[in-house]
């Protein structure tokens, strides 16, 4: 899984799924992630990444021809990444761990299912609770008509405020 994080928002961005990530691979996700960004990659200064060998000279070099700086962590410091570390951790908590994938199709699609619950629906408390960016109004604490929702087969549950 390659992803990126909006550390501000705590925003993920799913870019791609393969067994055997290479410098070509990763150049043209990150091609498509300024790409699907359009005018919201002039917001970004930093990308801050590991130093695993798939991430070659043109993959820092169409960051840094957006303007963005790269930075790359200090070798066998995983902290220093730690909103990455925390991301993996809870997808494999809440969804990878409790299903058995079959492919990388499946694979791919409860991870856009997931993101999608995570960006959306998932309270973070860095944000006071409240999803990075919330496609339904948050209940207020005194609301008494919720509605539950399963995602990704009961495997996870979101709660809305119904009309009362």
């Amino acid at each position: 899984m390659f992803f990126v994080i909006e550390v501000a928002t705590r925003y993920v961005h799913i870019l791609g799924t393969t067994t055997n990530p290479d410098g070509a691979w990763t150049t043209q996700q990150a091609r498509n992630l300024l790409m699907d960004l359009g005018d919201r990659a002039d917001d970004f200064r930093f990308l801050i990444r590991d130093r695993a060998g798939q991430f070659t000279t043109s993959f820092d070099a169409v960051f840094s021809d957006a303007g963005i700086q790269v930075a790359k962590i200090p070798p066998r410091c995983p902290r220093a990444n730690a909103h990455a570390e925390r991301f993996v951790g809870t997808v494999r908590r809440e969804a990878t761990d409790r299903l058995l994938i079959i492919n990388a199709r499946h694979l791919r699609a409860v991870l856009d299912h997931y993101v999608n619950h995570y960006n959306h629906r998932r309270p973070h408390q860095a944000l006071q609770l409240a999803p990075p960016q919330p496609d339904q109004p948050i209940a207020e604490p005194g609301c008494t008509s919720i509605r539950r929702r399963p995602v990704l087969g009961d495997l996870i549950n979101e709660y809305e405020p119904t009309a009362a």
